[in-house]
């Protein structure tokens, strides 16, 4: 693609995953170096894997030593546990066992390592879940350090920015990410990356703006081109004129100012102004995520996912080690309620001491409550570690992807049965621990008033909701256009789900990723949620609304929304009435 060179006011669209703006000249990071595929000769191949492995040990030397430097950072030691992790993958069967095996097929390391990573990577693709799709990261930035080192490639470079900049990458890895000198980068600009990234992460803790996802913007950019970037919308501008240049620096400034006022609402209750409470809760599950949780004042854990207990192991966790997890993060949420999810992956693909069959569409096959009921053993050694961990603290108990009340009741039972083991066995543990359920189908959706029966408490995954309601694979690029939250039909699902929850006396709240967009918010409220379960970095922001609406203007513009047949429609009418409401809070530009 033909580089934006003099063409000005070149608006583009990413994710905004890190608020703030920023404006200033570009720093262009560029990853490619060669790799070469060669076949080699059988006599070969024991030296090409001494080589492999120097790579690793290398590889292993460089994370500690960028580990040591990182650790004198305060505002980044609670991620040090990322570095961690990349020196456990390199010491992974399934990235270097694999590697060597691919080594003795008469491959070259570079070639082998290519292949291990592209196999791994279709793994992770398969996983519903984003946070955990995102995960695939971790994988890609052990492979990509490893690829440099086995092709003399520089070790990293965004510490070598001299000059106030923005950086501009195909992606980065959360070593690169945390080396770099927040005196000189303004900002962070990716092709790849999502709102779960270590990169987003990241970027947040260093409270630097990021917009990231953005797919071709290092072959749009130069070295020292001008650009402008909206962390918090995902609106990038290339070579602003003087007069664009001149209203984003009012917006800093303007945006600077309300970030000062959030420390004002830590303390605040999360109240509408006609006196409604609405429960802010984290999703979350690894270490770092609970200080923010903290950090943020969330009022508890509305999703932990436990999915990151399996991933990659030869033998699923034992019985022991979940239940360790799961009181670690009680006790770090000091006595507050923590909603634990029962396993939401399925099959051999995520956890490779168990046999499945390959699935062709494995978003619709064997996952989550369905895996848990035909692997009942696996399902029996979790729910004993979630209930032994209710004797400990508030914890409720919340399973996946139901679609009938037939599976409801088949959870219902087995927690039954294990809950009068564990009392015979004389563990602490409560008989009426909380039970709900993830309304993620439409068939959940059109049932809600009979599992709603079933269950304490509801909880929207607004992700899974929309892509099965509109028949949409968000993965997809064909057609990820098409998988849209304003849409007419899932302001009705949503609807139709809080109503039933409500009917029958039970609690409703939503852990997608709408929880967390201030936009929505009053929306929200208007529907009847009860409480909203997000990234904890989103509850000031969400807070801060909830604090200057009512109700019942939710209601009424729900009513208003509900009339229009399509999603552009209500888009621009929540978009117009917000910016009305709350002109100090809803001040970006439409594109």
């Amino acid at each position: 693609m033909e580089k934006n060179r003099t063409t000005q006011d070149v608006y583009l669209v990413g994710v905004g995953v890190s608020p703030g703006i920023a404006i200033g000249q570009v720093s262009l990071l560029d990853h490619r170096y060669p790799v070469y595929e060669l076949h080699i000769e059988a006599e070969e191949i024991d030296t090409e894997i001494k080589r492999f492995r120097q790579a690793v040990a290398e590889a292993t030397t460089q994370l500690q030593r960028i580990k040591e430097r990182v650790s004198e950072q305060v505002h980044l030691r609670e991620h040090l546990y990322i570095l961690d992790t990349h020196m456990l993958i390199l010491e992974d069967e399934m990235l270097v066992g694999a590697t060597e095996t691919a080594i003795r097929t008469q491959r070259n390391a570079e070639s082998a390592l290519r292949q291990v990573l592209k196999n791994l990577r279709s793994l992770f693709d398969n996983i519903e879940d984003e946070y955990l799709r995102e995960r695939h990261s971790d994988v890609d930035a052990v492979g990509e350090r490893l690829l440099r080192i086995l092709c003399g490639a520089d070790e990293q470079m965004t510490g070598r920015v001299e000059n106030e900049a923005i950086i501009v990458a195909h992606d980065l890895s959360p070593a690169e990410t945390m080396q770099v000198d927040r005196s000189r980068v303004l900002g962070f600009l990716t092709d790849k990356g999502g709102r779960t990234s270590h990169t987003a992460i990241l970027a947040r803790s260093l409270d630097i703006p990021a917009v990231v996802g953005l797919e071709t913007i290092t072959s749009q950019v130069e070295d020292r081109q001008t650009i402008i970037i909206d962390g918090e919308s995902g609106v990038v501008v290339l070579n602003p004129s003087p007069a664009t240049i001149c209203k984003y620096q009012q917006r800093k400034k303007h945006f600077e100012h309300l970030e000062h006022e959030l420390e004002d609402y830590r303390n605040l209750p999360a109240i509408t102004t006609d006196g409604m409470r609405i429960s802010l809760c984290g999703n979350l599950e690894m270490e770092s995520e609970f200080k923010l949780a903290h950090k943020h004042a969330a009022e508890g854990i509305g999703l932990y996912r436990t999915e990151f207990l399996f991933l990659g192991r030869q033998q699923p966790p034992s019985e022991e080690e979940q239940f360790d997890a799961y009181c670690s993060a009680l006790e770090r949420m000091d006595g507050q309620s923590v909603t634990i999810r029962t396993l939401d992956i399925g099959g051999d693909k995520f956890v490779t001491g168990l046999n499945l069959d390959d699935e062709a569409n494995p978003a619709m096959g064997l996952r989550a409550v369905r895996f848990s009921l035909q692997e009942e053993g696996l399902f029996r050694v979790q729910l004993r570690a979630i209930l032994r961990a209710s004797g400990r603290g508030r914890v409720r108990i919340m399973f996946p992807l139901i679609s009938g009340v037939a599976e409801i009741r088949a959870c219902k039972r087995i927690l039954r049965e294990v809950t009068k083991e564990l009392q015979r066995q004389g563990f602490a543990c409560n008989p009426d621990i909380p039970v709900g359920i993830m309304i993620e189908t439409p068939a959940a959706v059109m049932i809600a008033p009979f599992l709603a029966q079933e269950v304490d408490f509801f909880s929207i995954g607004t992700n899974d909701l929309i892509q099965y309601f509109l028949a949409v694979d968000r993965g997809n690029q064909h057609v990820a256009y098409l998988y849209d939250s304003f849409h007419p039909a899932i302001l009705r699902a949503l609807k139709m789900t809080c109503d039933a929850a409500h009917a029958a006396g039970i609690s409703v709240c939503i852990c997608g990723e709408m929880a967390g967009e201030p936009l929505y918010t009053l929306v929200l409220i208007g529907l009847g949620l009860d409480g909203m379960s997000m990234n904890p970095s989103c509850i000031p922001r969400v807070k801060r609304v909830l604090r200057h609406v009512s109700r019942e203007q939710g209601k009424e513009l729900v009513e208003r929304l509900l009339t229009l047949p399509t999603s552009k429609e209500v888009s621009v009418a929540i978009d117009l009435h917000m910016r009305t409401l709350l002109p100090d809070l809803f001040a970006r530009p439409l594109l």
